[in-house]
């Protein structure tokens, strides 16, 4: 699996900054370089075009102070600092498998919100547990805690379940910036590893998404699920993580009082029983 480096990065995000960006004047048609040049990204950073070439051929090693220096000159995300830190070695790296273990506050987190549909991932968006109203919600997709629960995987085959995104290319790009973070910080993972590449190998998209090494984040948290009997449900969608477990937690709600929370309720009560809509409104069958 070809997981990101320093240089690799290094290079990338000089060339997505305009001189506009950062205040340097430019003639249009004068440049051949897509980007920053090398010696503006020097200057900018207080260094010598020399170091900034031979950190992008991965020939040099930066310090913590270089790294926030390059990270003001070429704009960079605090996603995007933090990956380069840890590539860097000035954040702890953990390394292994990435962890599926749920403790016991996260299980009772699942007992005690029947009435929300929550559902707990690892940090690859492998589906772990989820509480039966998730399910009423977006379906069973099976097993758990292998690739066939993953979200991603099953994205990029076609099968991106009842959630209907506002902007389903930004949620792809998202999923696979995510996941190239996580695999930065898990490269031991074998079996993700082996995901990242045959799904590199399968989609074209995933493939140039994964190489292009853009740090991307999808603020969107409203939802559409297209339910099969209660029709289209209008939620909000939160993430929330967990400490120490690298861990996700999914929530859908809805706000009081509208026609997504009058179906969230009955599909509370009927469960996952399967329902007719004769005429527009809701029965049991």
């Amino acid at each position: 699996m070809d997981t990101p480096t320093l240089a690799m990065l290094l290079r990338a995000w000089r060339a997505r900054v305009q001189p506009a960006d950062v205040g340097l004047p430019f003639r249009a048609g004068s440049r051949r370089t897509a980007g920053l040049r090398r010696e503006e990204v020097a200057w900018l950073a207080g260094v010598s075009p020399d170091y900034v070439k031979r950190l992008e051929q991965g020939r040099a090693h930066p310090g913590a102070a270089v790294l926030r220096a390059l990270s003001r000159a070429l704009r960079l995300a605090d996603a995007e600092y933090e990956l380069a830190c840890r590539l860097a070695g000035h954040a702890p790296e953990r390394r292994g498998r990435v962890p599926q273990r749920i403790g016991p506050s996260v299980q009772r987190l699942l007992d005690r919100f029947a009435d929300t549909p929550i559902a707990v991932f690892d940090a690859s968006w492998t589906l772990l547990e989820h509480n039966e109203l998730w399910v009423s919600l977006n379906g069973d997709v099976g097993s758990r805690g292998n690739r066939s629960s993953n979200l991603v995987w099953r994205t990029f085959h076609g099968d991106p379940g009842r959630v209907r995104h506002p902007d389903p290319q930004g949620f792809k790009q998202s999923l696979v910036a995510d996941l190239r973070d996580v695999a930065s910080r898990y490269p031991g993972d074998g079996e993700l590893a082996r995901m990242v590449a045959a799904l590199r190998k399968a989609d074209p998209d995933f493939d140039r998404w994964w190489a292009t090494c853009a740090v991307v984040s999808s603020a969107d948290a409203s939802k559409v699920v297209d339910h099969p009997q209660v029709g289209e449900l209008r939620l909000d969608c939160d993430i929330l993580s967990v400490h120490g477990a690298d861990l996700r937690i999914v929530v859908f709600t809805a706000a009081p009082g509208t026609e997504a929370a009058s179906k969230l309720q009955l599909l509370a009560v009927l469960g996952s029983q399967t329902m007719n809509v004769p005429d527009g409104r809701l029965s049991e069958q």
